[in-house]
């Protein structure tokens, strides 16, 4: 049988490639990957992080499962909205979770960290292990985005809740325009001066543009269990916060 097919930015690629040149991309970003958040989001996802931690209400004690965790980000937020916890960082890329490491954060944290390279697909991690689960500009890169989102159904504990940060559509024709006009023209040429790389800036610009709406990634929320499922949008719709909770 022919491999199915998935998009790889604007191209479609048998499905079998795509974790790899995912892997491909990151592994070149990793060194650069917080000043990539910075060119990718005009540094406004330190913001919409803040706005993820304000929605998710972090409560002591808790256990937080971050896939796609890259460098911590969200877990050192998490650590310290919560007082007290532990945080399980999980990224298919390696040197994402080196680059993690070395932050003065992690340091800090040591005794409530871990680090673990693992697919979102396929997470290595029993059943009903976690009380939060979170993934931020991640999930759109993940080969099949439903499974991710089944997985993490199955991790979470009865009462355990989803929260789903990523870039996604301005509900306005001519904003979403004028916004994809920057994209398109200015990231990937920020990318080769910032990262001498621009194809992966190129790549992350088209991933962003392939990915659900609001709306009907809500409905693969659902899909997955999540009950309560509900979303905000952040600058407009230029990112997205979806929650929902394993009841």
């Amino acid at each position: 049988m022919a491999d199915k097919t998935t998009h790889f930015g604007f191209t479609d690629i048998p499905e079998s490639e795509k974790a790899g040149r995912v892997q491909g991309v990151f592994n070149s970003v990793a060194s650069k990957y917080d000043v990539m958040n910075d060119v990718m989001s005009m540094g406004i996802h330190r913001i919409w992080k803040d706005a993820m931690m304000d929605w998710l209400a972090p409560r002591p004690g808790q256990r937080l499962l971050d896939v796609a965790g890259g460098t911590g980000d969200i877990s050192f937020r998490f650590l310290k909205r919560a007082g007290y916890g532990h945080a399980t960082v999980c990224d298919l890329t390696e040197p994402m979770l080196v680059e993690g490491r070395k932050r003065a954060e992690a340091e800090a944290m040591v005794d409530s960290l871990n680090w673990v390279v693992g697919d979102a697909m396929a997470l290595p991690f029993e059943d009903n292990t976690f009380d939060v689960y979170t993934i931020s500009f991640g999930i759109r890169n993940v080969t099949r985005p439903q499974e991710a989102l089944n997985e993490a159904f199955r991790v979470l504990k009865p009462g355990g809740r989803l929260m789903v940060l990523e870039f996604s559509q301005i509900p306005n024709e001519m904003m979403q325009k004028a916004y994809d006009l920057y994209s398109f023209n200015v990231i990937p040429r920020m990318g080769q001066m910032i990262a001498n790389d621009r194809d992966s800036y190129q790549y992350l610009v088209e991933s962003i543009r392939n990915f659900p709406d609001q709306d009907t990634f809500l409905d693969m929320v659902k899909t997955a269990g999540f009950e309560n499922a509900k979303y905000r949008n952040l600058s407009l719709g230029i990112a997205a916060l979806h929650s929902g909770w394993k009841i």
